[in-house]
C-alpha cells in the first residue's frame, strides 16, 4: 500500500503568520493533533503540533531548572525554550523544515521516516503541492481494512492444523522440528520444546493469525540452550 491509499485528502492548514491563539482554537475545534503551516503559495513551510504547545507560560507549564541546570545548559538554551514558551506567532514555534513524503510513498517507507525521525504525522506533496496528510491514525484505519474479515465457510481441524504447520516452517524463528499443534473444534494447543520464551509468544501470534482459529492454548515447554534446564511455563491461553 502506498501514502495514497490511506492518507487524509481534506488537509486544515494555517499560516506562519496566525497566532497561537488562532491556532489552539483550530486544532481544539477539529480535534486534530497537528497542522501544515503553508506560504502565500500554498507551500508547506512548517508543522505544528500539540507537542510544540504542551508547555506554555499561560498553563504554567514551563520546564523548571535549577541553578546549576541553567548554568550547565546555557544561555542559548534558555531562550530558546523561553520563545517556545512565549511565542505569540505560529512561526516561532512551528518545526521546520518539513520531512514529507509523495503519494506513491510505500507504508513501510512512512512507517519508518515517522519512527526514525519521531514526528506522527507527514505531509503528502505532489509537485510541491499539498495533497494530503498521513497520520499514525490514518494507518490505523487502514490497518483495520486489511485485518482478516471473519469466514463465513467452515474450516476443518485438519486443515487449520496444516495451515499452521506450514506457516511455522515458513518462518526463520520457529523450531519447527520441536513444535507440534493439535487442534479440536477450532482449538489450537501448541506442543513442543522452545529455546527462547520469546518463540512462545510469537507462536500464539502466528497461531491467531490463521483464519478459523478460536483459542490457542499454550503447552510448550521451554529448554534453556545453555544449562539445558527445563522450565514448564505453559498451559497459557488466548
Amino acid at each position: 500500500m502506498q501514502a495514497a491509499d490511506v492518507m487524509t485528502r481534506s488537509v486544515i492548514t494555517t499560516t506562519a503568520e496566525a497566532s497561537i491563539e488562532e491556532v489552539a482554537r483550530l486544532m481544539v475545534f477539529h480535534r486534530f493533533s497537528g497542522v501544515p503551516v503553508v506560504d502565500a503559495k500554498g507551500r508547506v513551510v512548517g508543522m505544528i503540533t500539540e507537542g510544540d504547545l504542551l508547555r506554555r507560560s499561560e498553563t504554567d507549564t514551563e520546564k523548571p531548572h535549577s541553578r546549576w541546570v541553567r548554568l550547565l545548559i546555557g544561555p542559548g538554551r534558555l531562550a530558546q525554550e523561553y520563545a517556545q514558551t512565549h511565542a505569540r506567532k505560529v512561526e516561532e514555534v512551528m518545526s521546520s523544515p518539513v520531512v514529507s513524503v509523495t503519494p506513491e510513498t510505500s507504508l513501510a517507507e512512512v512507517v519508518a521516516l515517522m519512527e526514525s525521525r519521531g514526528v506522527k504525522r507527514l505531509p503528502v506533496l505532489e509537485n510541491d503541492r499539498l495533497v494530503g496528510l498521513v497520520s499514525r491514525a490514518d494507518l490505523l484505519k487502514g490497518l483495520a481494512e486489511l485485518l482478516p474479515k471473519p469466514r463465513a465457510k467452515a474450516i476443518s481441524d485438519a486443515e487449520l492444523r496444516e495451515r499452521i504447520l506450514a506457516e511455522i516452517a515458513k518462518q526463520p524463528w520457529t523450531p519447527s522440528a520441536s513444535v507440534d499443534a493439535v487442534v479440536a473444534e477450532g482449538t489450537v494447543e501448541l506442543r513442543g520444546v522452545i529455546t527462547d520464551e520469546r518463540e512462545r509468544v510469537a507462536l500464539h501470534v502466528l497461531a491467531e493469525n490463521v483464519p478459523g482459529v478460536k483459542k490457542v492454548r499454550d503447552h510448550l515447554v521451554w529448554v534453556d540452550p545453555i544449562s539445558g534446564a527445563v522450565i514448564d511455563t505453559s498451559s497459557q491461553e488466548s
